[in-house]
Order: structure tokens, then sequence, then C-alpha cells
């Protein structure tokens, strides 16, 4: 029971996390459309997260200051700048011009971007003679195929076709073009923060404090950009009682319980087995779509949203047969080969 329990609570963890990430980003949805400027949000969110994370640093992990190196700490600075300040920052204005269904469409794509990523600084190979290394390839090309769909066709709404909605309006404000160019920016860096994310947990393997560090800098980040775009006092006004709520639950939910349970995660199983979940955001933002925001669900988000869930799929069933054959295979351990499996890197003298 306990080996069993071991091997699923990383599963249940990122489901959980996954409909925590699908909440939050409602409710910021909702206070978007309200007016609330997206660096102001996100400079109070990362706040929040620091101050409710901090005690938990304090008395969870205060022995282990000493091991906070001028190395560890730049790295955290970067690593608040990857996944705090601009992923945040990228994905919210992005949820400006479209839906909550639609720009989790797009975070489905952070699997296969880790992976090109992965591929580029050569911490990643691909034998395309074996299955595993076609599959991973045809898996990319799928997604990036559905990305495509996702981004320049919308197809016919497929519920309450005769309505007009609010975010439809929204995500015709300035572009069509806007809102997916902001969220693959917005994948592009949460991709970069799995890989850098993957390499701090081997060096500094505490969640709270590094979570909570990775806040502080991100909150100061993100009001410096603030101050620098808009010198306009009155948005830092939180005005009714959703705003200041969907900030506090943001805050310690989103940017502090998410990012400990996936740094976690990261440690334990790897940075594309904690990105693979992602989906199950998209599953969750759809039913808060409809029942809550009343959006409508076109066709060319279904179809791009099926494309991409199978091609990142596939490719986690070539990493996983590429892992079978690693592990059943002695001569590879003697090649000289460098392969890396999510979080963990292996070098072979």
């Amino acid at each position: 029971m306990s080996t069993c329990f071991k091997q699923w609570k990383p599963i249940f963890a990122m489901i959980i996390v996954e409909f925590g990430f699908a909440v939050v980003n409602t409710l910021f949805k909702k206070i978007l459309n309200g007016g609330m400027d997206q660096l102001v949000a996100s400079t109070y969110r990362l706040a929040v997260s620091a101050i409710f994370l901090a005690p938990l640093a304090w008395f969870l992990e205060r022995n282990v200051a000493s091991k906070l190196t001028a190395r560890i700490i730049f790295s955290l600075f970067i690593s608040a700048l990857l996944g705090g300040t601009l992923t945040q920052y990228f994905f919210l204005l992005g949820l400006e011009y479209t839906s909550t269904t639609f720009s989790c469409a797009f975070l489905n794509m952070a699997p296969i971007v880790t992976f090109i990523l992965a591929l580029l600084i050569r911490q990643e190979i691909v034998n395309i003679n074996c299955k595993s290394g076609k599959a991973k390839i045809l898996g990319t090309l799928v997604c990036l195929g559905g990305a495509l769909i996702l981004a320049l066709y919308k197809g016919m709404p497929l519920i309450n076709p005769s309505k007009s909605s609010t975010n439809e309006i929204n995500h015709n404000k300035r572009s069509s073009l806007l809102g997916p160019i902001f969220l693959f920016a917005g994948s592009f860096v949460w991709s970069a923060w799995f890989l850098l994310q993957a390499r701090i947990s081997k060096d500094y393997p505490y969640q709270y404090s590094s979570t909570t560090i990775m806040s502080f800098f991100g909150a100061i980040q993100s009001a410096i950009l603030s101050l620098i775009f808009s010198k306009n006092i009155s948005k830092w006004i939180i005005k009714g009682g959703l705003d200041i709520f969907s900030v506090i639950f943001g805050g310690m939910v989103g940017s502090g319980f998410c990012y400990v349970v996936m740094s976690w995660c990261v440690k334990q199983k790897g940075a594309v087995f904690t990105s693979a979940f992602t989906p199950f955001n998209q599953i969750f933002a759809a039913v808060f779509d409809i029942f809550i925001l009343h959006a409508q669900i076109r066709l060319g988000s279904i179809l791009g949203s099926i494309l991409v869930i199978i091609g990142m799929y596939i490719l986690l069933w070539g990493k996983n047969k590429e892992e079978e054959i690693y592990k059943n295979s002695p001569a590879i351990e003697k090649s000289g080969q460098v392969e890396v499996n999510g979080g963990g890197e292996r070098t072979n003298p």
C-alpha cells in the first residue's frame, strides 16, 4: 500500500495543482476584464505568495540557510524572472484577449517546447532510427500543428452560437493574433523555467525556501516593470472584494502552493513528467469557462487542443520508451552519451 501510494502521490498532487491553476486563471480572467493591470496583478500575487510561504520556509527549512550560495541565489533570481514575472505577465496579457480555455491550450505546449529547448542546448538527443526517436519528432510536429490551428483558426461556436460573450469582445480588442503571440511567449519562458528548476532542485532541493525567494524576487521584478511601463498610481489601488480575493487566492494557491508542489514533483519525477499534466488545466478551465464565465467554445479551439494533447502524449510515449531502452541496455551506459529525462541529467564517462 505504501509503495502504491508513493507511486501515485505525484500524480494526485499534479492533478490538484492543475485544478488550482484553473480556478486562479478563471478568477484572474474576471478581474482583468474588470480593468485590473496585468503587472500590478502579478506583483500583488507574487508578494502574497512570498508572505504566505515565508513562515513555512522558516519553520520547515530554517536550518538550510547556510546552503544558499551566491550562485543559487542568482539562479533563483533568474528562475523568478522566467517562471514568475515573465510567465505570469505574458500569460495574463494573452488571457485578456482570449478565453481561459484557449489560454490553457497554449500551456499544453510546455512539454513540447521544453523538449525542443533541451534539444537545442544538447541536453536531449534524438535517434531517428528507433521508434522512440520517431515518436518524439512526430509528437513535436503534431503539437506544433495544433498550436497553429489554435492561433489561426477560430471555427464555428459550439455552445450558445447566438450569444456574444464578453471574452470574445476582448479577444478582438486589438488583434486576434496578439493573444496567441503573448501566450506562446509565456509558454516559452515557462518551459525554460522547467529546465532551470530541474537544475536548481538538484543543487538546492528545498521547495519552501526556494519558492519563497523566487516569489520575493518576482514581486520586485514585476513592480519595477509596472513602474517602467505605467506611472499611473491609481492602477495600484485594488477595487472590489473580487479583486482582493482573487489576488490573495492567486498568491497563496497559484504562486505559492502550486509552485511548491511543482518544484517537489520536478525533483521526484522530472520536468517533462510535471509539465505533462497541463491538459488537466485546460479541462478544468473549459468547465469554468462554460458555467462561470459563459464563454463560447469554438471548433478551432477544440481541434487545436486535441492535436496539442495528442502530440504531447506521443512525445511522452517516445521518452518513456527511450527510458525503458536505457534501463535495459547496459551498452548505452558505456556509449558516452548524455541523456536528460525531465529533471535528471545523466552523463556517462
